[in-house]
């Protein structure tokens, strides 16, 4: 049967890295997803073509497959389209195993993704692939992805969410509910796209080399303060002094500068790493107009700054 469907890319405000030690994480799936639609059509050959178009609707990836072992018949000249087939390989040779009747069908089947963001803002190409390819091949999505990407899973939980949630592991359950964060003040926070992307894969493997005691020392803080930010926080100034607390907690582990020292030293709001530190988007709170704080930041070549309400489903 043909299939359909939508996933929505993510953000994640409070515990990076914390939440695959089994923190308490607070997820904003976003506006902007990414789009998926399959078709099958007659053919002597089953084949699989993959399409893959960006946010302005222009082809950037295609490849086709043979469905039997997925072996690449035609694809990509370059390094990198030549990963993205492998990965893709991978993707859909572990749906495969998940599902043995999955690409079965005899005739041709064509793929086409539509991304709604740019590939570089790190808001999910790979999550939503995931989360939709699973649909699509009748597997669970957390399995698929814990045997290609890895991760907490808060990613995929997001995809389909409505509305922020709490998300955590616990005793290897991926576990989360919707949130009541919906902060009166939100039309005083902004997103910053870095023009860094940032390899959440690598950052947790830099993470990970920390001990795991002192890892797990600041998890409990961790946790207390996603719920505070979620159900608790009335003001624009506590909202601050929480993200300033989570930055300092990561920075002890990471032993990486903050975002803020690194780019932003003399703004006058807070910033907030969203996700693996170093690339992707930012946090601004800001208690000055909307314009000064978009001036702020384009002034310095950081051309993307998005509302609360352009880019989070609430």
């Amino acid at each position: 049967m043909d299939f359909s469907m939508r996933a929505n890319g993510k953000l994640l405000l409070t515990g990076e890295y914390f939440v695959t030690e089994g923190a308490v994480a607070l997820a904003l799936p976003t506006k902007l997803g990414q789009r998926i639609s399959v078709k099958h059509v007659q053919s002597d050959t089953p084949t699989l073509l993959w399409q893959s178009y960006d946010e302005n609707d222009e082809l950037w990836f295609e490849a086709k497959f043979h469905k039997k072992d997925l072996e690449l018949l035609d694809g990509p000249e370059t390094a990198e389209g030549m990963a993205i087939a492998d990965r893709l390989q991978e993707i859909l040779g572990v749906a495969t195993e998940l599902n043995e009747d999955f690409l079965l069908e005899p005739n041709a089947t064509e793929v086409s993704t539509y991304l709604e963001f740019p590939r570089h803002w790190g808001l999910g190409t790979s999550s939503t692939l995931i989360t939709m390819v699973a649909k699509w091949a009748k597997v669970d999505p957390f399995k698929l992805l814990e045997e290609t990407f890895g991760g907490s899973g808060y990613d995929i939980a997001a995809a389909t969410a409505d509305a922020p949630i709490l998300f955590r592991k616990f005793n290897g359950r991926n576990e989360w509910d919707v949130s009541r964060f919906d902060p009166s003040f939100k039309e005083q926070l902004f997103f910053v796209h870095l023009n860094k992307k940032q390899d959440s894969r690598e950052a947790l493997v830099h993470y990970k080399v920390t001990a795991p005691e002192d890892r797990a020392r600041p998890l409990p803080r961790i946790s207390q303060i996603t719920h505070n930010v979620a159900a608790y926080v009335d003001s624009l100034e506590e909202f601050e002094a929480l993200m300033e607390e989570h930055e300092e907690l990561v920075q002890s582990i990471v032993q990486q500068p903050r975002a803020k020292e690194n780019y932003f030293s003399d703004y006058w709001g807070e910033i907030k790493s969203l996700g693996a530190w170093g690339g992707d988007f930012v946090l601004a709170t800001s208690n000055r107009s909307v314009e000064d704080t978009k001036a702020y930041f384009e002034e310095r070549g950081y051309k993307t700054v998005l509302s609360y309400d352009e880019l989070i489903k609430h």
